[in-house]
């Protein structure tokens, strides 16, 4: 009888590199500090080393065309010339310059390679995949779109490998999920379905000549709600792609295959991978419907936290299937969402470092549950008996539960997360309190974190710099930026947040319950990355976290200044959350730490408080059928932080990258008195959502694409305001960028917000005649 065996794969290794190499080559490049060949040289350097360490680590199959300098989304629509026509694209491959320009815009008077002629082009609409913190750019397809070949990553990347000594599985993004996850102009995406499948083919064919002999193909929609033409779409893709290349491992993960089991069970691949760490049940009935002959890829640990794998528990799961047939053993997902490797953090609590496992501890847990089943439980006995320590240590350690937190929840009053008076009493008391005009400006929050600001910082961690000299810093550059404003005219200021180094990490360094890494990064897109706060415990807030920073701001101007907060929601969704309890549980003590933030500030005398909700929507399970109960909690736990304040008091709010459109009745639930959204690239679009529901609050639109280098001209930012106001009356729109400044420069950020006042006054100067 033949023995089984199990073998070990990666999905996607972190892309960014151990010290976020990848980032900094990318940021030279488009500072024009460096060529392009420098930047090859810097992404092909960090493809060795991600094969050559995952292979060290003991993995099996390592993948290849997972890496990007960008998106992997984007990487496909390059790959099947998916290109907009803004563009002008002619060239028959898509070079640097019109790649970057997808990503991040264009001006006039750069041309990207392959163009007819320059152009002056928005970037790509970007959004959340599924409900991770990482960004993608969406394809964007019209009714005579047509595909080809226009790039050779796929397969340069694999012949690389395979000069290296490393015979990979390429990443292939599936056709289905492409389209799924396309917007169309004048047309269905899934009625391009036969076009893209002859490319497809003619893809792994390609491949196949190489001699590739497995393709990963992901199909990450197999785990939402299907409707009968997505199905038929599957069922259509997967009779013609099964027999025209290599075998096809199909890749499900973020969930459970739930009702479309039988649909993929009837698919002609040859493996299929599950995600049971998110879906731990489907196991059984995979096993039921699965023909024999499928190679069973389990994704067993946690592709998206961080918390170490109890090894002993999972080898007592598997044995029994691994003796029964061939498997191979991988995390959950791509573990492009976790950080490279723990052994970074020196400066770690030890206690809580042991709990910890990155992409590297991964690969490893994986190598040796694979030792285990083959050659037997004492194979990988060092491995099992440290699992088993950090295990018992963590479920008994007195950091992680606070009994003053756990008595504090008990005692919520159920009346706590509601204002005590409706909107239109409120908007009256605020209306009289802030005097502010039509069409209002303001920003969301942050302003450039220049060079000399994150030196200044590192100093400062460093001790190069004491606490006073940091602290005078701090306040020249946030009086300056406060100066700035006034001149400018925007009519409500913020601070700028210069003190701040994250969004998240701020509080979360500030309440109990939280720990943070050195090196702990995490691509959010582009060469943007974020250390994501690990919360291991019971959360509460010592000592006020912003009070005195909005203090001598609103000493600097007699302009409203706004307090500036991250809310319960997106702290929870943009963290490493504990796993050994129910996430509205860990929200909730959130949202009362956040609760007593908003009351000091009102103390304080703040007549308005920003709680940002960016994450809301992307914390949605994928499923509907789930959706309520979440928005629930998520709802509830935001009118917890919010509604402690008077009808004077005006709450604002922060979303971005949100499809409104399914979720507007819980947004306008959660009763934020101002709700600013992501609205730019989508050219008003998300609008429709609140028009549609008649949302009686007020809404900032956003007018000016903050995730671009491209400085929009005012009349770009009018003709905006102009689309809203077919939407809004004038008297419910405020007038923002889309999210805070942050990433951007400052030769960038002060004629984009310079035109978008003047497109404000230009605004109210129509309606004073209009009204005439």
């Amino acid at each position: 009888m033949k023995k089984m065996t199990v073998s070990t794969a990666t999905l996607g290794f972190p892309r960014i590199g151990t010290r976020r190499e990848l980032k900094f080559a990318l940021e030279s490049f488009w500072a024009g500090k460096s060529s392009l060949a420098d930047l090859q040289t810097a992404a092909a350097g960090l493809r060795v080393a991600h094969w050559a360490r995952q292979k060290a680590l003991g993995a099996d199959i390592l993948p290849s065309n997972d890496f990007s300098l960008y998106d992997h989304v984007l990487d496909t629509s390059a790959l099947i010339g998916a290109i907009p026509p803004r563009y002008d694209w002619s060239g028959e491959t898509v070079g640097p310059d019109l790649y970057f320009a997808m990503a991040r815009g264009s001006q006039t008077g750069h041309a990207h390679a392959g163009c007819a002629h320059a152009a002056d082009a928005t970037a790509m609409e970007m959004t959340k995949w599924f409900d991770t913190n990482y960004h993608f750019l969406v394809p964007e397809l019209v009714a005579s779109q047509s595909f080809r070949i226009a790039s050779t990553k796929i397969f340069d990347e694999y012949e690389e490998a395979k000069a290296l000594g490393y015979q990979t599985r390429p990443v292939l993004l599936g056709p289905v999920s492409y389209l799924m996850l396309a917007k169309g102009n004048a047309v269905e995406p899934l009625a391009l379905l036969p076009a893209l499948l002859d490319i497809y083919a003619e893809i792994l064919a390609r491949l196949a000549k190489r001699g590739a002999d497995w393709v990963q193909i992901d199909e990450p929609c197999l785990v939402l709600d299907l409707a009968e033409d997505q199905r038929d779409a599957f069922q259509r893709a997967y009779a013609r792609l099964a027999t025209a290349g290599p075998r096809l491992m199909l890749t499900t993960y973020f969930g459970g295959l739930g009702d479309n089991l039988d649909l993929v069970a009837e698919l002609p691949v040859h493996g299929l991978h599950l995600d049971l760490v998110l879906a731990p049940d489907q196991l059984e009935p995979v096993l039921a419907r699965i023909q024999p002959h499928v190679l069973l890829s389990l994704g067993i640990l946690d592709g998206r936290n961080i918390w170490r794998a109890n090894l002993p528990d999972l080898y007592w799961r598997l044995k029994p299937l691994a003796a029964e047939r061939d498997l191979i053993l991988a995390p959950s997902c791509s573990l492009l969402h976790v950080p490279v490797d723990v052994a970074l953090e020196t400066g770690l609590d030890p206690e809580v470092g042991q709990w910890l496992s990155f992409a590297v501890q991964k690969v490893e847990e994986l190598a040796a549950l694979a030792r285990a089943l083959n050659e037997g439980e004492d194979a990988a006995f060092v491995a099992f008996s440290a699992s088993r320590i950090a295990a018992v240590a963590r479920r008994t350690s007195p950091k992680i539960h606070d009994p003053a937190v756990a008595t504090r929840i008990a005692a919520l009053d159920v009346d706590a997360g509601g204002r005590t008076a409706p909107f239109a009493v409120r908007r009256k008391a605020q209306r009289k309190r802030l005097g502010l005009p039509d069409y209002p400006t303001t920003t969301i929050g942050s302003f450039p974190q220049t060079p000399e600001v994150r030196k200044a910082r590192a100093a400062h961690i460093r001790g190069e710099i004491d606490d006073a000299a940091y602290d005078r810093y701090l306040k020249a550059e946030t009086k300056a930026a406060v100066r700035w404003q006034e001149e400018i005219g925007l009519d409500v200021l913020v601070h700028g947040e210069f003190e701040r180094n994250d969004m998240v990490q701020y509080f979360g360094e500030q309440l109990a319950g939280f720990a943070f890494t050195r090196s702990g990064w995490v691509q959010s897109y582009g060469s943007r990355c974020v250390r994501p706060p690990i919360l291991y415990g019971d959360v509460s807030r010592p000592v006020p976290m912003t009070v005195d920073w909005w203090r001598y701001a609103q000493g600097c101007t007699d302009k409203p200044m706004k307090g500036m907060l991250t809310g319960p929601v997106t702290i929870l969704n943009w963290s490493f959350v504990r796993d050994d309890q129910p996430r509205e549980a860990s929200c909730r003590q959130i949202a009362l730490a956040i609760r007593d933030e908003v009351q000091d500030l009102e103390a304080a005398g703040a007549a308005i408080v920003q709680i940002d909700e960016a994450a809301l929507r992307e914390g949605l399970p994928l499923r509907r059928s789930e959706w309520q109960s979440y928005l629930d909690w998520a709802v509830e736990c935001f009118r917890i932080a919010s509604s402690g304040v008077r009808d004077d008091t005006q709450i604002h709010t922060h979303m971005c990258y949100s499809e409104f459109n399914d979720i507007i009745r819980a947004i306008g639930a959660m009763d934020a008195d101002v709700i600013s959204i992501e609205t730019a690239r989508s050219r008003m679009e998300l609008l429709e959502a609140f028009t549609t529901y008649e949302y009686p609050n007020e809404i900032g639109p956003g007018v000016y694409d903050i995730h671009s280098p491209r400085i929009p001209a005012e009349r770009e930012m009018t003709d905006l305001l102009a689309l809203a106001g077919k939407q809004l009356p004038p008297a419910q729109i405020w007038v923002n960028p889309d999210c805070g400044l942050k990433t951007r420069q400052w030769d960038e950020v002060r004629p984009a917000l310079i035109a978008m006042v003047a497109a404000a006054h230009k605004m109210r100067i129509k309606g004073a005649y209009d009204a005439k």
